[in-house]
């Protein structure tokens, strides 16, 4: 049987059926035959298939791969590059918001500021956390956040995955257009440098409020749109079926938001996605946050908001 901790994707079927092969012919080799050969010709067979099956993945497929419950979530990525996290909680207004994650730490020695939503991995957690979609005190204190960055002179890094912000009820009478709008007035206010990273879904103004940063990088499968497929399908063709034909026609992946401008650099993921490799693809997430910071290093408060600023103008006037 395969890996009973992995989870399958429908349009992975071919591969799953390979490596269930590959779990069987090692139980058998277990018992003592000698299959070695067999078993490295079959798992060539699956890695090929995994390598081909990605490198041509639709809209959709991807879509279906951003939302993969086992990518590295936020708290991987604090655990794993950010000693000395200390979370902050709460708005100062109304109370503490679970589904946005925010405090301060260190990153390579500096300090740093860091935000993002956090999905959960465990049924407990992903309730606990709102499955990262933040309410408007999240969005609130994600300002306080900024705010106390630019205080103390300490750049602030997004870590972005969130279906989109909250819908409900409460979350409407709170204010939660104005709490997003606030938020990414910070973004692009800040006279420290910020840096985000689309790492699963970036969906609506829920992701954009935090992701308004000097430099925007962008995992390879990874997905960033003002709306969700299955929401525009139900809305241009009052079909929900369509998700599918909306994906393609939205131009959502990392490669078309890198063609307009929108982001800066696409991270690669390993063969099958992030999370095949979760300990590889944040290594290399480290580095590419390290080297756009490094870029932004030497420049002052006015260039950075200046430099910034433009960089969002400039979408939708040239093709990158």
């Amino acid at each position: 049987m395969p890996d009973p901790m992995r989870s399958y994707l429908d349009f992975e079927k071919p591969v799953a059926e390979l490596e269930a092969k590959v779990d069987e012919l090692r139980a058998l080799a277990a018992t003592g035959s000698d299959i070695g050969d067999e078993i490295a010709r079959v798992e060539d067979k699956a890695a090929e298939a995994l390598t081909e099956l990605y490198a041509n993945l639709t809209p959709w497929q991807k879509t279906l791969v951003a939302r993969h419950p086992q990518r590295p979530h936020f708290t991987d990525f604090i655990e794993a590059l950010i000693p000395e996290f200390t979370p902050l909680a709460g708005d100062r207004k109304f109370g503490e918001d679970e589904a946005l994650v925010g405090g301060f730490g260190r990153f390579r020695g500096e300090s740093i500021c860091v935000i993002g939503q956090e999905k959960g991995a465990t049924t407990e957690s992903r309730i606990k956390h709102n499955f990262g979609m933040a309410r408007p005190e999240g969005y609130r204190k994600a300002v306080r956040l900024m705010e106390m960055a630019e205080r103390f002179g300490v750049p602030v890094l997004s870590i972005v995955d969130s279906a989109g912000a909250y819908p409900g009820i409460g979350a409407e009478e709170r204010g939660q257009a104005e709490a997003i709008a606030r938020s990414t007035d910070a973004c692009l206010s800040l006279g420290v440098p910020n840096v985000a990273v689309i790492t699963g879904e970036g969906m609506s103004g829920g992701a954009i409020a935090i992701t308004t940063a000097n430099r925007v990088l962008m995992f390879e499968h990874a997905i960033y749109s003002v709306i969700s497929p299955e929401a525009a399908s139900s809305i241009l063709w009052r079909d929900g079926t369509k998700a599918q034909e909306a994906a393609t026609s939205m131009k959502i992946t990392a490669q078309d938001m890198l063609r307009f401008g929108v982001i800066d650099s696409i991270l690669k993921e390993p063969s099958g996605g992030a999370h095949r490799d979760p300990t590889a693809m944040i290594a290399a997430t480290g580095e590419a946050i390290a080297r756009a910071f490094d870029e932004l290093r030497n420049l002052d408060a006015d260039e950075i908001r200046r430099r910034r600023r433009q960089k969002f103008l400039d979408i939708g006037r040239k093709l990158a």
